[in-house]
């Protein structure tokens, strides 16, 4: 039998790499200029290596009634982790994923081939550009996971943003955004108060640690007119392998305190993480 082999190919924003998990007979790493970037089981869809795409699949499991099909605006595409997950478990939904790197698309669509039927439409455009052309109460979900190298886009960050993800999502639709921050959270504290500025209910995800200023991490932000699903979340995060916390009304309003919401006139993108803070051994 023939062993997978490593794929290295430019891209549009650097070098990516696909190495294969010799555990896991048909599952791939893909890492963007030696930062892991996505992890994809083409038999087990529903298997999430990540901690912080685990938490965003939660917060897919808790949307809308459970199982039921929704119509999903995917910000950022990666190894297409989440829209596979989201196809294997929601049957019959309806995903637009947005890339900008072509060159990282070409690669994963060739080398990750999407399953026949899975009701996922890949596009190869800015993300930001592609949402302020969507029609408005178009989708139920829209997740933003975007990374321009290993930095939040600055056009990603704003009130003018915030409020174009708005007017794509239905009322009651959920908006979730993987984020990277470190204390003293001049980035995190600033993206919650943009967020509330236009969204009635925000939450956030993340570990203690990086709540406590210990460590630099990824942190996914929730924000709704609806209610936010904060018992069956805290239920699920509290589970994983290393356990989040769900901050949301008092808690989160002390953590904001002070911060202003972020025009377009002063975005800037998320910080650059310590060195190591995502590589890989």
């Amino acid at each position: 039998m023939n062993e997978p082999i490593p794929v290295s190919r430019t891209v549009d924003w650097g070098t990516a790499k696909l190495m294969p998990d010799v555990d896991r007979e048909r599952a791939w790493l893909l890492t963007v200029n030696g930062a892991p970037q996505s992890y994809v089981d083409l038999d087990d869809p529903t298997y999430i290596e990540f901690e912080y795409a685990r938490r965003l699949a939660h917060a897919v499991d808790c949307a809308g009634e459970p199982g039921a099909p929704l119509d999903v605006l995917h910000l950022g595409g990666g190894g297409l982790t989440l829209p596979r997950y989201l196809a294997a478990t929601r049957p019959g939904s309806r995903q637009d994923v947005v890339e900008a790197d072509r060159g990282l698309l070409a690669l994963v669509t060739e080398r990750l081939p999407l399953p026949d039927g899975s009701g996922i439409r890949v596009h190869a455009a800015d993300a930001r550009a592609w949402a302020e052309a969507a029609p408005a109460d178009s989708a139920d979900l829209l997740v933003a996971d975007v990374f321009g190298g290993s930095r939040v886009p600055a056009h990603l960050t704003s009130v003018e943003y915030a409020r174009t993800a708005e007017r794509v999502l239905r009322p009651g639709g959920l908006y979730v955004a993987n984020l990277a921050d470190g204390a003293p959270f001049a980035f995190l504290r600033p993206q919650l108060a943009t967020f509330r500025a236009v969204f009635e209910q925000v939450a956030l995800i993340a570990e203690p640690s990086v709540l406590r200023g210990r460590r630099f991490g990824n942190v996914v932000l929730l924000a709704s007119h609806g209610p936010l699903p904060i018992a069956p979340l805290a239920r699920l995060t509290a589970g994983d392998a290393f356990p989040a916390r769900v901050e949301h009304g008092d808690a989160l309003r002390r953590f904001t305190a002070g911060a202003k919401p972020v025009p377009d006139s002063e975005a800037q993108p998320s910080p650059e993480p310590p060195e190591g803070a995502f590589g890989i051994g």
